[in-house]
């Protein structure tokens, strides 16, 4: 169990959780309960199976804290919340956004222009400071390339060519990785793979993304927006398609800089990680615990918002795109303007 602003994680499957006075009680088996004031809290995130009781659900229910249930590898199965008083307005704005063709095309275009942006920052940093000058050189021939491709996407009247261009600047960086682990050599990279993950590296980038993209629903619900409408993915049944939107220019941004972070430091190793039977790889308790620590590490940094021009911590980031986002459906900005820091 471990609590970061505001958010409660529950990492050891098979914890129960229930009402206790003005506090939420975790019981686990062999050990000693553990209780935490509701007031302190804005979700409890169940991270592998466990148990709550309905008088705890209806007291988080009439609270407005929400209760997210994850796979142990952290991909989301549900959330449960009470009554949500969204704007209606603002959701008819994003509804009808959504079914215009052109609008939705100029919001998704910024989406990807944003993802793409950032994984050149990213690439040229990379290539900038890397130790050997021969792997430096093809790291920055992807930048180059992903340079391209965004010099191509004005032109782009079709939102799926845009996910064809989004595809490929993805392949060309992904293509990348193998030159920028330094970790223990247990912490392969075989390729993007994911659900599952088929080697270490991976499974904590798909656990990362995990909880990117629930923080990043929280972010547009909490504005008002309806986290199951986007525009660049497609949307299906269950599916938080502006989640996935949100969560697109600080996949590179958030999770990928940690994760080689993490790897290149050694701080994680292959030790926090296990294979299933089935060739997927996850992360154990321990695992978990660790990257939890680290993104919340992580989200207390500060930037300089380059829209904003205000010193801002990474944790906000997503609340303030959703806003701004909010702002645009309204009519107060021209364009969605996708956070783009140097």
């Amino acid at each position: 169990m471990r609590q970061h602003h505001n958010v409660l994680y529950l990492t050891t499957p098979g914890a129960y959780l229930c009402l206790h006075d003005q506090a939420v009680e975790v019981r686990r088996d062999g050990q000693d309960p553990v209780r935490v004031p509701r007031h302190h809290l804005q979700a409890i995130v169940c991270l592998g199976p466990a148990t709550v009781s309905p008088p705890l659900m209806q007291a988080c229910a009439e609270d407005g804290i929400a209760i997210v249930f994850c796979t142990e590898q952290g991909r989301f199965l549900a959330r449960v919340v009470g009554p949500q008083d969204g704007n209606v307005h603002l959701r008819r704005a994003q509804y009808h956004a959504a079914d215009d063709p052109a609008r939705r095309l100029a919001i998704a275009r910024a989406i990807v222009a944003g993802k793409l942006h950032n994984a050149r920052t990213l690439l040229r940093r990379w290539a900038r400071e890397h130790p050997d000058a021969e792997s430096a050189a093809p790291i920055s021939g992807a930048a180059d390339d992903l340079t391209r491709i965004i010099d191509e996407l004005p032109r782009v009247g079709d939102i799926d060519v845009l996910r064809g261009h989004e595809g490929m600047g993805a392949k060309r960086y992904f293509a990348m990785f193998p030159l920028l682990l330094r970790g223990d050599p247990g912490m392969t990279w075989e390729g993007r793979s994911h659900r599952p993950p088929l080697d270490p590296v991976n499974a904590v980038l798909s656990f990362l993304y995990s909880i990117l993209a629930s923080e990043c629903g929280a972010a547009a619900q909490a504005v008002g927006l309806d986290s199951q409408v986007g525009f660049l993915h497609v949307e299906k049944p269950g599916r938080p398609a502006l989640s996935l939107d949100l969560m697109e220019e600080f996949r590179p941004l958030l999770a990928d800089r940690l994760m080689f972070t993490l790897v290149n430091r050694r701080q994680i190793q292959p030790g926090h990680l296990r294979r299933e039977d089935a060739g997927a790889w996850s992360l154990t308790d321990d695992g978990r615990r660790l990257v939890l620590a680290a993104w919340h590490g992580r989200k207390r940094e500060a930037l300089t918002h380059p829209l904003l021009g205000e010193a801002t911590a990474w944790g906000l980031c997503p609340h303030v795109q959703a806003r701004l986002l909010a702002r645009h459906l309204r009519g107060d900005l021209d364009a969605y303007p996708p956070c783009l820091p140097d």
